[in-house]
């Protein structure tokens, strides 16, 4: 579709209207209702430039919208907030066309000037925005700050110009993240610090009540600007539900969707059970779980001590404590994302030769650590099996057992020497190797609040990867993906991670739930579409 011409004095004009990527909604879909969707830990916040976890990822993109979106249930760009866009022939300008009309929940008419607010604001090292470093290619940004971005310019009230320092094959897919939702200046300002618990967006659906540590209501934006959708009235989320009763009560027609998924405890009983069974929804995901040793903190800091923990793990074994629903991991990237090493083993299952590493770094008789974990299952127990692997080379490892909130605290902060990362396991923003490589191993993720919990920072990998990232012709993409393969080999070399599994997800909904299943395991709107399924009566 791009035409690409090696000169900057052309523009190419790839207006997208909205028509030519659109959504067909199921012509069955009936308009109205209420569904309940539970989760054991309360929301920690509901501010797209800080929120960063599985449970608020698609209650956010419910709430804000940005210039770019996905057709739902697929990985499939469409335009968002943006009616059509440009992009010059170096790949440098980015000229967005925004839709008229559109409100936020305020009443207010979206214009330019918000488009560039919220990315001054996500990119300013004041909001501690975990996603900043997304937007690492925008000119202007090593020096983000109060100032704003010097790359993003409104040209009038419904046109943003955005100029990028390199090119970046991955940009509309940064503009369609949550991190790149427009937000209304003066909402933000009134609430300052409690944003993220008074959002106003544009989205599908606004927040009506958030009683804390009980229930989260969004109701139906009546203005929102796609027509027909949301269908449903409202949604309410209840938090501090276990999971083994939230399914229980899904059984019994009180819960509509367990938002923590499937107890592993009662995985064999609902799978055997038909009634049960035809109400799971499989869905392959972009996943790796893994180990993050802090390389800033001793002994993680010596190679050889990182390949031993790598040695020490018996993947196998904690894939079947969730009942098989995984394959043992060999690299950060998962066997079905583009730039995956096909035949790496990894690091083998080897205690015996991770004694010698220990050995042969002075630390024969082991050392003593903590390993922070998730506290909903089966996380507890996949960390105590870690454990035991570790104790079984001499390892003593401390379990932090916390909420989810607790743990990227305390991974963001660099305080936690090894975090299990199950439960908040990362799951590609959007399908592009480059999205496992900067938020989650690149330098620009190993600040303070950021999501890169190992602290390894190569600037070596990182040019390889602004090199990967220019590669912007699609000519090349087989010599992108190539280059990619090879700067997350390197990152094996030095080994900050132990991949452990890629999981795929199994999602459950009641008897009266309305859409098509990929709507239910939607590889964007983690876990469920909201804007788009419906109930039957």
């Amino acid at each position: 579709m791009k035409n690409l011409i090696a000169s900057t004095a052309v523009m190419l004009a790839l207006a997208l209207p909205a028509a030519a990527q659109d959504y067909t909604p199921d012509p069955a879909a009936k308009p109205g209702g209420t569904i309940t969707i539970t989760y054991k830990d309360d929301v920690a916040t509901l501010d797209p430039a800080i929120g960063y976890d599985w449970q608020n990822w698609s209650m956010i993109k419910s709430l804000f919208d940005g210039l770019m979106d996905y057709v739902p249930g697929t990985t499939t760009l469409r335009p968002g907030l943006a009616e059509s866009y440009e992009i010059s022939g170096d790949g440098l300008v980015y000229t967005f066309k925004l839709r008229p009309g559109v409100k936020f929940h305020n009443g207010r008419e979206m214009t330019a000037e918000d488009v560039k607010y919220s990315l001054d604001r996500v990119t300013n090292p004041e909001t501690q925005s975990p996603g900043a470093g997304f937007f690492g290619a925008i000119a202007g940004f090593e020096n983000a700050g109060p100032g704003g971005l010097s790359g993003v310019e409104v040209v009038d009230p419904l046109t943003v110009k955005i100029t990028l320092s390199r090119p970046d094959a991955t940009f509309l897919h940064v503009m369609a993240l949550n991190f790149a939702s427009v937000v209304p200046r003066e909402a933000v300002e009134a609430a300052g610090a409690d944003f993220g618990k008074k959002p106003v967006g544009t989205g599908a659906f606004k927040l009506a009540e958030w009683t804390l540590g009980q229930r989260l209501v969004f109701e139906k934006n009546a203005d929102y600007w796609r027509p027909g959708v949301p269908y449903l009235d409202s949604i309410v989320f209840e938090v501090g539900q276990e999971p083994v009763v939230a399914l229980l009560r899904l059984q019994k027609g009180e819960v509509d969707v367990p938002g923590d998924g499937i107890p592993p405890a009662k995985f064999t009983e609902v799978m055997g059970d038909p009634a049960q069974a035809a109400r799971v929804v499989v869905g392959g995901q972009l996943h790796t779980g893994y180990i993050t040793m802090n390389v800033t903190i001793p002994p993680f800091d010596k190679l050889a001590v990182r390949k031993a923990v790598n040695m020490a793990i018996n993947k196998e074994r904690i894939v079947q404590i969730i009942n098989g629903r995984a394959v043992p991991a060999t690299q950060p990237l998962p066997p079905s994302m583009p730039g995956y090493t096909e035949g790496y083993a990894g690091y083998p299952y080897d205690p015996e030769g991770a004694k010698k590493l220990l050995a042969d770094a002075g630390l024969a008789d082991g050392f003593e650590t903590e390993l922070y974990v998730m506290n909903t299952d089966p996380n507890p127990r996949i960390a105590q099996a870690i454990q035991q692997d570790l104790a079984a080379i001499g390892i003593k490892a401390k379990l932090q057992n916390l909420a989810q909130a607790n743990v990227i605290e305390a991974g963001g902060a660099g305080t936690a020497p090894m975090i299990w990362s199950g439960g908040m396991a990362w799951i590609a923003d959007f399908p592009d190797p480059s999205n496992f490589y900067g938020p989650i191993l690149g330098c620009a993720g190993a600040v303070e609040g950021g999501w890169n919990w190992s602290k390894f920072c190569d600037p070596a990998l990182d040019a390889k990867a602004v090199e990967a990232d220019s590669m912007f012709d699609p000519a090349k993409s087989a010599e992108r993906l190539k280059l990619w393969s090879d700067i997350y080999m390197g990152v094996m070399e030095q080994a900050p991670w132990v991949p452990v599994f890629n999981e795929e997800r199994y999602t459950m909904k009641s008897e009266r739930m309305g859409g098509e299943d990929a709507l239910y395991v939607d590889p964007v709107s983690i876990p469920v579409n909201y804007d788009y399924v419906w109930v039957k009566q």
